[in-house]
């Protein structure tokens, strides 16, 4: 950049993406998946001239930088030249497979003068070539800015995000109200992406799951979680349960009894000291649901019902679910406030599940308690079991060992409401 701006010339920035580059290694193997990236790689080394600069930023993505080019047009020409690179079959293992490209290209000063702006406006072109139906090269404009690009560079970045290392777990306390000890924690996902910074779980889930990434995301979830039971069990603090979500997409390959075991195999945790929580609507819209339960029921882990209340559940349908735990919505204990303000309504439902929960032997667990109010309020009508800021944010699991670690629990002071 330095060197294009003291002779006053163009540099190019070219951001190339191979498309459905994942639909190889899932079909064919990763060996197969390494060896095509091994001759793509090839291919526009050749094609680049002697001075041009071709890296692999990771997975199927490459980047190019073009010095003394002559603007838009000499960028393009350049483009076209590695598209014509994908009209021919490649032969990787005996298998002839065709490979397309998306390509994005900023230039240097006109786009950007900033390293990092330069290379995002290239990806943000590559997203746009994506979104105009793959397979062809787009250049930079400003009008690009937009919500469905956005959205498939979102999309990018977080199928790329767990073999980056971005991915992680945060744990809540799961706490005993009257005596304050800890009865689990509830494992938690969170996406720290250096381009975006902290991505909310309420934007990143909704979209895995829109794009058949939850799968993979849930099966990663499930083995750090259980993985970090046994490494606090060795650092010397024994967790009693852990609790995981699952989402009613990760049904839609089956039953995820056969994944779940796997893990509990390799990780040595004991099954009973697994709980994974379902909402009621999965357990409502997903047709084998009574059969995917059981499958789980009978490798001996926990089963809950998230966020009960707020879904539509047929009572007698609920009979018949091996469950053993109903977790009450944080919306209806938001409000209570233990005084005249406190919303009637929401006392009165939070009764009527632990009420519920009693009298089908299912131990109830309200989410979301902030106040000593709302945890001597529960205490009173018969729920013992909490969690919410009151007894501990969602942590990392170093904050757990250290809050959880040393003294006993029913010495910390918890549960004194």
């Amino acid at each position: 950049m330095g060197r294009a701006a003291r002779a006053n010339r163009q540099l190019a920035v070219m951001f190339i993406d191979l498309d459905r580059f994942k639909n190889v290694n899932d079909t064919l193997g990763h060996h197969v998946g390494d060896e095509l990236l091994k001759q793509v790689a090839g291919m526009l080394a050749a094609c680049l001239r002697e001075g041009d600069t071709l890296a692999r930023l990771g997975g199927d993505e490459f980047i190019v930088l073009l010095e003394d080019v002559d603007g838009a047009d000499g960028a393009g020409l350049v483009a076209q030249k590695l598209m014509r690179l994908f009209e021919r079959p490649i032969l990787v293992s005996d298998y002839e497979l065709f490979v397309t490209a998306s390509v994005g290209i900023s230039l240097f000063p006109q786009d950007a003068t900033d390293l990092n702006m330069l290379i995002r406006n290239a990806d943000l072109a590559m997203y746009q070539a994506k979104a105009r139906g793959r397979n062809g090269y787009q250049l930079y404009l400003p009008s690009m800015e937009g919500e469905g690009v956005e959205r498939l560079r979102l999309e990018a970045l977080l199928r790329r995000a767990i073999e980056k290392d971005e991915i992680g777990l945060a744990y809540q306390p799961q706490v005993e109200i009257d005596s304050g000890r800890l009865i689990g924690v509830e494992a938690l996902v969170r996406w720290t992406s250096p381009e975006l910074g902290q991505v909310p779980p309420s934007r990143f889930v909704a979209l895995a799951e829109d794009i058949g990434f939850i799968g993979q995301l849930g099966d990663w979830v499930l083995e750090q979680a259980c993985r970090q039971m046994v490494c606090w069990e060795e650092a010397g603090l024994s967790v009693p349960k852990m609790a995981v979500n699952l989402s009613g997409r990760q049904f839609d390959r089956g039953s995820v009894a056969p994944r779940v075991a796997r893990v509990l195999a390799d990780t040595g945790l004991a099954p009973w000291r697994l709980q994974l929580e379902v909402t009621e609507s999965v357990i409502m819209n997903t047709g084998d649901a009574l059969q995917y339960i059981n499958d789980l029921h009978a490798i001996g882990v926990g089963l809950a019902i998230d966020d009960f209340g707020t879904g539509y559940s047929s009572l007698a349908y609920l009979k018949q679910l091996p469950v053993q735990t109903l977790k009450i919505d944080r919306s209806f204990i938001r409000d209570i406030t233990g005084g005249a303000n406190s919303d009637a309504n929401d006392e009165a439902i939070a009764i009527a599940v632990i009420q519920l929960g009693k009298s089908m032997n299912l131990s109830v667990i309200a989410e979301g308690v902030e106040t000593s109010e709302q945890a001597a309020f529960l205490l009173r009508h018969g729920c013992n079991q909490a969690q919410g800021y009151f007894y501990g944010k969602p942590v990392g699991a170093d904050r757990v060992l250290e809050d959880w670690g040393q003294a006993p629990a029913d010495e910390r002071g918890y549960g004194t409401a």
